[in-house]
């Protein structure tokens, strides 16, 4: 399979109405760019484009003209809406048919989650003629890559999990075999390291990295705000080969942006917090009882998303009424009527009452407004206090004020309370 340029070049497509209306975001363009950048194909373009077929046409059309790898993701499922194999194979001049390993492959998926295929499920084992069928090893959709005008084009579809299988397991060894058939290398792999942040705002940050990059260095910096914190990354610029003394210089500049962002600095990589904080757990001995008012059982959820959380999630409990309070977690009934629901006094007594009923090492509480209604003059939507008992006698407690809507005060929460327990673990908690 002969798609290989002196210096490759990439696009991503990402199709799906949703993502131009507002419904959803597009997640998989970043992990895209990762992996292509670590066989050193710079992602130079992208576009985003509803499920109108001549939309993804008028976009592959577009992409073949400037890229040499080109990434689709999205409208491979079985409803009608679903057209990227259409409009892959109208713009190539290629014929759609039913493909035996497409099909093969799908039956055994939809059999295995006790299903039989439908008349609009079979519509995913129509293929482009001379395309090659990639398994899909999670979900029913399969995707597919062919050649035209001297450029690879891989469709997948747009679910993430499905995606970042398919890349790891079909399209990273068929680059790499297309690389080493072609005779030709591409860049040497863009190095890219991610540091991640919570608990400064995005100016903060660009304040303290000021100056990081000396002029004229073959690296960028990068700022990305969202309400898990701020993400830092600092990219090679894909040069043809890493001298060593670009090497250097990298390694120096992450030692330098460790040390600016310090206790701000929560991991790095594709590690989470809810990752950084289970390890810390364990490596102490520790287990978690978590009370939960504003964030609705997003902690809990968060921790126990990681494998063998068990080890050091003990329970979790929504207590969102001020009843629920009083007794799920023995918070007194005056304690609420003096100082309100949403107070650090209520926070305090929540982290204690659920670790006390739940006899474990640490006890972790949220109460907040999150709004959109709710919110007061003194104690306005955004309000959250964050509790930590530890059975010393002497609960902690800190005070948040978030903005955004419903679901990012939510986030903001539960972000902020995952980051108090790891401050807390390491002797960092801000007086």
């Amino acid at each position: 399979m002969s798609f290989m340029a002196p210096l490759l070049d990439a696009e991503i497509i990402a199709i799906g109405t949703e993502l131009l209306i507002g419904g959803r975001s597009d997640s998989n363009s970043l992990f895209l760019a990762d992996e292509l950048g670590r066989l050193g194909i710079a992602v130079r373009f992208k576009s985003v484009v509803g499920d109108e077929r001549q939309d993804i046409v008028t976009a592959i059309q577009t992409a073949v003209k400037r890229a040499q790898v080109i990434v689709m993701t999205g409208g491979l499922g079985p409803t009608v809406d679903d057209c990227t194999r259409e409009a892959v194979a109208y713009a190539t001049g290629h014929r759609l048919g039913r493909r035996k390993e497409a099909l093969e492959g799908m039956t055994a998926r939809l059999l295995q989650w006790g299903r039989i295929p439908n008349r609009a499920q079979l519509r995913q084992a129509m293929i482009p003629s001379g395309a090659t069928v990639l398994k899909n090893p999670i979900g029913s959709a399969p995707g597919f890559c062919l050649t035209w005008k001297k450029a690879l084009i891989v469709s997948l579809p747009g679910v993430p999990r499905e995606m970042e299988e398919m890349v790891r397991q079909e399209v990273v060894p068929l680059l790499r075999a297309g690389t080493k058939s072609s005779g030709r290398l591409p860049r040497s792999p863009i190095v890219r390291q991610v540091f991640h942040t919570f608990g400064l705002a995005e100016s903060d940050v660009d304040a303290k990295l000021k100056g990081l990059i000396p002029n004229g260095a073959p690296v960028d910096l990068g700022l990305l705000a969202s309400p898990m914190g701020v993400l830092v990354s600092l990219t090679t610029k894909g040069n043809q080969s890493v001298s060593e003394k670009n090497r250097d210089l990298l390694q120096k500049l992450v030692h330098d942006v460790r040390s600016r962002l310090s206790d701000w600095l929560f991991a790095e990589g594709r590690d989470t917090m809810e990752e950084v904080v289970g390890r810390e757990l364990t490596k102490r001995g520790l287990m978690l009882a978590i009370a939960e008012s504003c964030t609705g059982g997003l902690i809990g959820h968060r921790l126990t998303q990681v494998a063998g959380s068990s080890a050091y999630v003990d329970r979790g409990a929504v207590c969102y009424s001020n009843q629920a309070k009083t007794e799920m977690l023995g918070v007194p009934t005056e304690l609420i009527a003096r100082h309100g629901a949403v107070s650090k006094e209520v926070a305090a007594s929540m982290a204690c009452g659920i670790r006390e009923r739940a006899h474990v090492s640490v006890g972790l509480s949220v109460t907040g407004i999150a709004g959109p209604g709710g919110g007061t003059e003194t104690k306005p939507v955004g309000l959250v206090y964050i509790g930590l008992d530890d059975g010393t006698g002497r609960p902690i407690t800190r005070e948040f004020r978030f903005h955004g809507d419903r679901n990012v005060i939510k986030q903001r929460s539960s972000q902020a309370a995952l980051d108090f327990l790891r401050r807390w673990m390491l002797d960092q908690v801000p007086t």
